[in-house]
């Protein structure tokens, strides 16, 4: 997940260790053909919103509430103002200490030596630091039993220093990270998977156990590690719809829905979408002025993230720094292929400068992009407008099983 705020200050990203990240396409292509109801209601459906988030300092972050408790009680607590990420994967909750609405008491998550585990998750423009503990996590009527979330905490022991020294600042406040929390509802069900399990040098260091103030990483077995909650529930469980309406012009805000399942009830068959299937590292080909990139959808992006490489091409931002900047709005038009499967698609980028400047109270845009060198970020302005599907990895879908995008 890639995430810049309204004045430019990159937020977050996606987890660098998948490199799964979203982005979206814009106001150009907005009808609906997915199939699925404007207005769909069930068990299923939970409300979504773009809005400033709950620090005010956001433009494209979709927010929505969750629920935790601690496991098998009623000692629970709801939590506004958490971003929904198609980019990561699994809970994270910014706790009080960091300025977050989060103060539950859960269980730690220990390691094979009994001691709590904490982890350092990596993102393009951000780390987050803090526990992992354990708790039943609700989201509309979907229901997910001794999750593994994040607690991003920075008063947690000393965060080590390959942690902090991974060239990238803390997004463990507030005002960092624009949000009371990250819903990783990507295409894989855990945040890494094989590689965090394992011994020795393959191991990516995102885990450690912690005695004292000290921590060390550590392997950490796959149904430990920090779960996308989705993959838990008792159904519904292949997939996640994202539904925006179009956005023509600057707005404060736009409410949507998330659907959890991929054809498991009425209100999430496919229809017509067309399907992207992805590699092992979430990821299709797009193809801009003449280039092909790796590319995937991403939630959690607040704009396009792209390389422009022409000589005449879009400018980079004097204020605004981390979106372009054209004299006028630029029409684009880029070609997402996977396999037989092809689509151009057609958007705008303007200028975020005068977006920002001209529009103090909006915090929804169609027309944000940015600089991204090597790979094709379809972020939140992909959304509008359309149903976007994200297909879990070996999840059967009656359109074959996952991972995929489709729209």
């Amino acid at each position: 997940m890639r995430a810049s705020s309204k004045r430019g200050l990159v937020s977050l990203a996606a987890l660098t260790l998948l490199a799964v990240a979203a982005n979206s396409c814009g106001g150009a292509s907005t009808h609906n053909n997915s199939g699925t109801p404007s207005n769909p209601t069930g068990n299923n459906v939970q409300k979504i919103v773009v809005n400033s988030g709950p620090a005010n300092n956001y433009a494209n972050g979709a927010f929505t509430s969750v629920t935790v408790c601690a496991p098998s009680t009623s000692n629970c607590q709801t939590i506004s103002g958490v971003l929904v990420d198609t980019g990561s994967y699994g809970l994270r909750l910014l706790s009080s200490s960091g300025g977050g609405a989060f103060t539950l008491s859960l269980p730690a998550q220990n390691g094979s030596s009994g001691n709590p585990v904490a982890e350092c998750a990596p993102f393009v423009s951000g780390f987050t630091w803090g526990p992992v503990k354990v708790a039943d996590v609700s989201i509309s009527g979907e229901h997910a039993s001794k999750v593994p979330v994040q607690i991003i905490d920075p008063s947690f022991l000393v965060v080590p220093d390959n942690c902090k020294n991974t060239g990238v600042p803390a997004d463990n406040t507030l005002q960092t990270l624009g949000a009371n929390g990250i819903l990783g509802v990507g295409p894989f069900p855990q945040d890494c998977g094989n590689a965090c399990s394992q011994s020795g040098k393959g191991n990516p260091g995102l885990y450690y156990e912690c005695t004292g103030s000290s921590c060390q990483v550590v392997p950490l077995p796959v149904d430990q590690q920090v779960q996308n909650p989705v993959v838990l529930f008792a159904s519904d469980n292949n997939g996640v719809i994202l539904q925006l309406p179009a956005v023509t012009s600057p707005q404060t805000s736009v409410n949507g829905v998330m659907i959890f399942g991929i054809g498991t009830q009425g209100n999430n068959s496919l229809g017509n979408a067309k399907v992207f299937a992805i590699n092992g590292n979430g990821e299709f080909n797009t193809s801009y002025k003449g280039q092909t990139y790796p590319a995937f959808i991403d939630s959690g992006s607040n704009a396009y993230f792209f390389l422009d490489t022409a000589t005449t091409g879009l400018p980079e931002c004097g204020d605004s720094s981390g979106f372009y900047c054209p004299t006028s709005p630029a029409s684009i038009s880029a070609t997402a292929t996977s396999g037989s499967v092809t689509n151009t698609i057609n958007f705008t980028v303007s200028s975020a400068d005068t977006l920002f400047s001209n529009n103090s109270s909006a915090a929804v845009f169609n027309s944000l992009g940015g600089p991204n060198s090597g790979t094709f970020d379809w972020g939140l302005p992909f959304f509008f407008g359309r149903t976007v599907f994200t297909a879990i990895d070996a999840r059967s879908t009656p359109a074959g099983t996952g991972p995929f995008w489709a729209y």
